[in-house]
């Protein structure tokens, strides 16, 4: 897992997407877990952008958050 962004810039596209998409980070975190096995932080956002239409910073942006959220679940 990489910094793609920022963690303000980050902060401020998690902000947007609700807006911007019509659904709730919680919803794009479970589309990606639901999502096809996929390994590579690329391929996530890849398909994010193309099956859901997403721009690739929002894109991005929701797999990092996912990412984020996964290696905090293995923590605990």
């Amino acid at each position: 897992m990489s910094q793609v962004f920022s963690e303000e810039t980050h902060r401020n596209l998690l902000a947007r997407i609700p807006q911007c998409t019509g659904r709730e980070i919680s919803d794009w975190l479970r589309a990606v877990e639901d999502g096809p096995a996929l390994f590579r932080f690329e391929e996530k956002a890849s398909w994010l952008r193309h099956e859901h239409n997403l721009s690739y910073g929002h894109a991005k942006a929701i797999v990092h958050e996912y990412d984020l959220r996964r290696a905090a679940r293995r923590l605990l």
